[in-house]
């Protein structure tokens, strides 16, 4: 059986490593590498970087700071973000990551994910999927709808069918984030992320609302995904990556890459 991932999220603004709530009001919280490398030490399978000055202020990557993680870091990284064109792909890669995500580029020209994925494999082709919530009158969810631009601009995108044609496109997997639950810590949208794996055949990973083991834990056995993205709980030291993946271990139903070691350092 394949292990399932925990994977810390570190936003970049302007080189700096922050922390939003609901995609706004930053705070710095350090340096993109050295957190990276923190992480990494207690464990974490993959790192995923998401510079988010690059999507609101359209301006290019900065690759500075990804050759800067890439000296440090040891584990696979991916790199979400200011991605528009082939050449964007390649001079990410380039810089040191090992994946490279769009969003708004794939809703605006849907083609680059084929193009990204002929060129350099669908293996680092990722598809960051950001979904708000479509109500009824009687307040139900009907759908969930795709927002581009650090979720600052709605698409009209169903998510669900979106997600469908990406992979058919050639995306290798999907990070989708609740842009409701982002930062709130009251738990992942296991009905959006169940939705979404029923849907494809791509791993799928959670992303927004982990405030606790048990949100970690429900979102691998209801949202059956493929790996949980973490921040504010790494974040702010109320746990470690060693910490998760010992309780999942103990568990005992969840399977991960753990090693009963010293490497719980805070």
């Amino acid at each position: 059986m394949l292990k399932k991932r925990i994977i810390p999220a570190i936003d970049v603004a302007n080189n700096k490593a922050v922390k939003y709530v609901q995609f706004r009001n930053p705070t710095i919280i350090g340096d993109p590498a050295e957190l990276g490398q923190k992480y990494a030490e207690q464990g974490a399978d993959e790192i995923l970087y998401l510079d988010t000055t690059a999507s609101l202020q359209s301006h290019e990557v900065r690759h500075e700071w990804i050759r800067h993680v890439a000296e440090q870091l040891y584990v696979p990284f991916s790199v979400v973000g200011g991605i528009r064109t082939i050449d964007d792909f390649k001079s990410v890669l380039r810089a040191g990551a090992d994946k490279v995500g769009v969003n708004t580029a794939a809703v605006n020209r849907p083609e680059l994910l084929s193009e990204a994925a002929d060129i350099f494999g669908k293996q680092c082709v990722v598809l960051a999927l950001d979904a708000k919530p479509v109500r009824n009158n009687e307040d139900e969810i009907i759908r969930w709808e795709v927002y581009t631009h650090s979720a600052h601009n709605s698409s009209g995108l169903d998510a669900i069918e979106w997600a469908q044609r990406a992979e058919e496109l050639g995306a290798g997997e999907i990070v989708c984030t609740s842009i409701d639950r982002d930062g709130m810590k009251n738990g992942y949208d296991n009905v959006l992320l169940k939705a979404l794996t029923d849907a494809v055949n791509i791993p799928v990973i959670a992303s927004g609302g982990a405030g606790s083991l048990e949100h970690i834990r429900d979102t691998f056995i209801e949202g059956q995904v493929d790996a949980a993205l973490v921040a504010s709980l790494l974040h702010y030291g109320e746990l470690t990556v060693h910490d998760i993946k010992q309780y999942l271990h103990d568990l005992g139903e969840i399977p991960v890459r753990y090693v009963p070691t010293k490497a719980a350092q805070r």
